[in-house]
């Protein structure tokens, strides 16, 4: 095993041990989506949404996107918290790889989110979601392909500002406008014109058709082209800023 793989391992492990002894945030998360699930999907069953779907193929991958967004674009205090207590000065003493460091955590926060978004679909095929099986599948790895991105940069974020009082509202300032521009609740193209050109600036708006489409069994599709390089290409950028931000930090 070569030496970034081992240390990544090491990492990870260190990071999902942790995860495995708190119950709460394993299953924390998905209270936000579940809420949406439970008592603003029924008040769309049986409107008009176009060629996308019922709607809870509709609904549950933007809950699902939902949940890596909100999730993973707060993994950064944990780094904060870190800093504080001289965790990161002393993993700036040991030989470990400084791309393993992030690594290691990044795909504990993938898996962590998959997790949740089992139960969450769970959920929802209770209350009625039917979707074909391969879709479910495609949507939990946009959604590790996703949350691994956006942990990445929430990291690197955490690295620049250092403390709380700057994180949280900086990363609000990110995450409220993804949320309202890529159509999570409903598809954009339901909106005005002007707001549905807008939001094809927003990058989370091809996952989220995507996801859609995926759902819907429709694979072969533009949608799912632009989906896919979208989410390939967020995982490529985060990664990369990420550990030169985690190079520059732990050195």
């Amino acid at each position: 095993m070569s030496p970034l793989l081992s240390d990544t391992a090491l990492i990870f492990g260190r990071y999902a041990r942790q995860t495995l002894r708190s119950h709460f945030q394993m299953l924390f998360g998905t209270l936000m989506p579940l809420l949406y699930l439970v008592f603003f999907g029924p008040l769309l069953t049986g409107l008009p949404l176009g060629s996308h779907g019922d709607s809870w193929q509709i609904l549950v991958p933007g809950l699902l996107l939902q949940l890596g967004l909100f999730g993973a674009a707060f993994a950064g205090f944990a780094i904060i918290i870190e800093q504080n207590h001289g965790v990161v000065e002393r993993m700036r003493v040991t030989p470990v790889s400084r791309l393993a460091l992030l690594l290691g955590r990044v795909l504990r926060d993938a898996l962590l989110f998959v997790f949740q978004a089992v139960l969450l679909v769970l959920a929802a095929v209770a209350m009625g979601l039917r979707a074909p099986f391969g879709g479910v599948l495609l949507g939990f790895v946009f959604v590790a392909l996703f949350t691994a991105a956006l942990a990445a940069l929430s990291y690197a974020l955490a690295f620049k500002v250092r403390t709380p009082q700057e994180f949280g509202p900086a990363v609000n300032a990110l995450t409220m406008p993804s949320m309202l521009l890529s159509g999570l609740m409903l598809p954009m193209a339901l909106g005005p014109r002007w707001l549905d050109v807008l939001s094809h600036f927003m990058p989370f708006r091809y996952l989220v058709d995507a996801m859609r489409a995926a759902y819907v069994g429709r694979y072969a599709t533009e949608d799912m082209l632009y989906g896919t390089l979208t989410a390939l290409a967020l995982v490529a950028l985060a990664l990369t800023a990420g550990t030169r931000v985690f190079r520059t930090a732990a050195n």
